[in-house]
């Protein structure tokens, strides 16, 4: 109704119907709600009619801020490239009008974002995820697919566990915990449905509440303090059947009356990083509701996942020449056309014929000054910290003998639809960013293609990563991640900080010796500057490796943030300890020649002297010094 007034009717309150609170019966709450005054609440210029007014008021929810005018930057003032995502479902939700990301960065205000609603003219917002009803036979997602393929591949791996661990102090009520872990599994599907595959074709069976109660495996024993570390490791490393059990567990581990740890384990085909923090809120709740004696107050969720994997099935299935679908599908055919199957990395071994999936991880962090230059160079660039990031791991690879064609993996959060926020479940898809370091670019040009090929990719971003494999059509291998082999995360995914009432609760540390690639590359920041995490695959390097891998990208990211428009190739790579052991300690076992000794006249004396001596041996092949020369 706002958007259809002239301009010059100004509304005072705007009703979103879907988020109009329901009375206990089920029918809507009559009450009006005011809307925020956005007028009133802008810091830059000022609306000019209502839907500029609703876009402002859409930017600072987004932002968590009270004001944002209509020529304020959204990354200036805190965008990044997932509330990107939230901000346009929000457009999508309350305007019914699609943005794409391109558009958002190439002009990221509510001016831009109300001209690039303008030149969409017809082209509609895509479906809402809704309830529908349900088949006998529930598909899976894309995404649940292929894990519960996975899964039956490697019947015995825990490579897609996802442990969540606690150290509670305080007097833990083991009852109130245990009924509010069943809460969890009422409230979220996801919880509470197994994969049977009659026939080896796999379908969602979302079991009823009390059938999934009974199954809920919830133990709570005593463990002495020098064995929890040792408990939990094993706890973690429970194998899920798919098929008969839940995709989640807990136990709680009593060290004392005062002090005990929670294990609670989830299977990813049933959660994501985003989940967590959704559960963490939910049992937060659900904890202090079971501690009074109640069971927890809580708002309907607007759909469930079998909505959602019903949705993306029908949304893919329109695959028809010219739709998005298809559109999406040519476009990563083009994108990924001739990429390397297999990037070369300076592994200590050589690859395994089967990965074996065993890793380690190795901790590290950049400062609050050099995140913050990092982050000015960024928006200086109209491009985000992850970009900057990306852009100086390709260097590091293309110098570390990867070649000029970097292809890097990324997972992006696939929750394109509000309603899907407050849901447990697995959203997430992953896409392959290639980038370019051919040229011997400044970095500055560097990151300007990576700005490019990242937009452009996130803007097909609907497209499962399965569904790609299949259209690229690469070598398939048990030794080696398809497309690529390196990921990049950037974690910008609400504060999942456990807050369980009258408990004082931190994150425990455990073993966690799983690697699903060779390298990734997992960053997150706080105002402390930006914490890193490398998980490396054992399979192919020392930890003395992972070492200076890390080192190297610090050292790019201090070069860049020093002078962005240093060339990669100039660049110090090295540490003194390696140039130490490449110019001085590899030559030490010379022929005691002076400096003037040049090595082209070195061979040509050898060629001369013993022409036929072997020099090259390639398979049944011998090349003499004499043809060689």
């Amino acid at each position: 109704l706002a958007t259809s007034l002239p301009d010059h009717m100004v509304p005072s309150a705007v009703v979103v119907l879907d988020e109009l609170p329901l009375t206990a019966n089920g029918k809507l709450d009559r009450r009006v709600l005011p809307a925020p005054d956005y007028t009133a609440s802008v810091s830059g210029g000022q609306p000019r009619n209502p839907r500029e007014e609703i876009l402002c008021g859409l930017f600072a929810e987004v932002l968590g801020l009270e004001r944002v005018g209509i020529d304020d930057s959204f990354f200036d003032l805190g965008g990044h490239s997932l509330l990107a995502t939230r901000l346009v479902s929000r457009i999508r939700s309350v305007l019914g009008a699609e943005v794409r990301l391109r558009e958002l960065f190439a002009a990221p205000t509510v001016e831009g974002a109300a001209a690039a609603i303008d030149a969409a003219g017809e082209r509609g917002a895509r479906p809402r995820v809704l309830p529908v009803s349900r088949p006998d036979l529930l598909p899976l997602s894309f995404a649940q697919r292929r894990l519960w393929f996975l899964n039956r591949l490697e019947s015995a791996s825990t490579s897609y566990n996802v442990p969540l661990v606690l150290r509670l102090r305080g007097e833990v009520d083991a009852g109130a915990l245990g009924a509010a872990l069943g809460d969890l599994v009422d409230r979220h599907e996801s919880l509470r449905t197994v994969f049977p595959s009659p026939g080896g074709e796999p379908h969602q069976r979302v079991l009823g509440k009390p059938e999934a109660r009974a199954l809920l495996r919830f133990a709570v024993t005593p463990c002495a303090r020098d064995q929890v570390r040792g408990t939990v490791d094993t706890l973690v490393g429970r194998v899920f059947d798919l098929a008969e059990a839940l995709p989640v567990r807990a136990d709680l581990l009593r060290v004392s009356d005062e002090e005990a740890v929670l294990v609670v384990l989830l299977h990813h085909i049933a959660t994501d990083g985003w989940s967590e923090a959704v559960l963490l809120r939910d049992l937060t709740e659900a904890y202090s509701a079971r501690r009074a004696g109640s069971a927890p107050d809580w708002a309907p969720l607007r759909v469930q996942y079998a909505d959602y994997a019903l949705w993306q099935n029908a949304l893919l299935d329109e695959a028809e020449p010219g739709g998005p679908v298809a559109d999406q599908l040519d476009f990563w055919e083009r994108s990924l056309a001739g990429a390397p199957e297999v990037l070369e990395l300076p592994t200590d071994r050589p690859r395994p014929a089967v990965a074996s999936n065993r890793g380690e991880h190795l901790a590290f962090s950049l400062d609050a000054d050099l995140h913050g230059r990092l982050a000015e160079l960024a928006r200086a660039r109209g491009c985000t910290l992850f970009m900057v990031l990306q852009a100086a791991l390709a260097v590091v690879l293309a110098r570390s003998g990867g070649g000029v064609d970097v292809p890097i993996g990324t997972p992006v959060a696939g929750r394109d639809d509000e309603a899907l926020d407050s849901l447990v479940g697995f959203f997430v898809n992953t896409l392959v960013l290639r980038t370019d370091v051919s040229g011997d670019p400044t970095f500055v040009e560097l990151l300007a293609r990576v700005r490019e090929g990242d937009l452009a990719a996130f803007d097909h971003r609907d497209v499962p990563f399965d569904r790609v494999v299949e259209a690229v059509a690469p070598t398939r291998s048990m030794a080696h991640h398809p497309l690529f082999q390196v990921m990049l995360v950037l974690q910008n995914n609400a504060d999942a900080g456990p807050e369980l009432p009258g408990l004082e609760a931190k994150r425990e540390p455990f073993a966690w010796k799983v690697a699903k690639f060779d390298l990734t590359f997992s960053f997150s920041t706080d105002p402390q500057g930006v914490s890193g995490v490398l998980e490396y695959a054992v399979d192919l390097f020392d930890r003395d490796t992972a070492v200076e891998l890390v080192a190297r990208l610090e050292r790019v990211l201090a070069a860049v943030a020093a002078d962005p428009q240093t060339r990669p190739g100039d660049i110090e790579l090295l540490s003194a300890r390696e140039r130490q052991r490449v110019l001085v300690d590899f030559n030490r076992a010379g022929t005691g020649a002076g400096s003037d000794v040049v090595l082209h006249r070195v061979f040509e004396e050898c060629a001369a002297s013993v022409p036929d001596a072997v020099a090259l041996v390639f398979g049944d092949e011998r090349v003499s010094y004499g043809e060689l020369n």
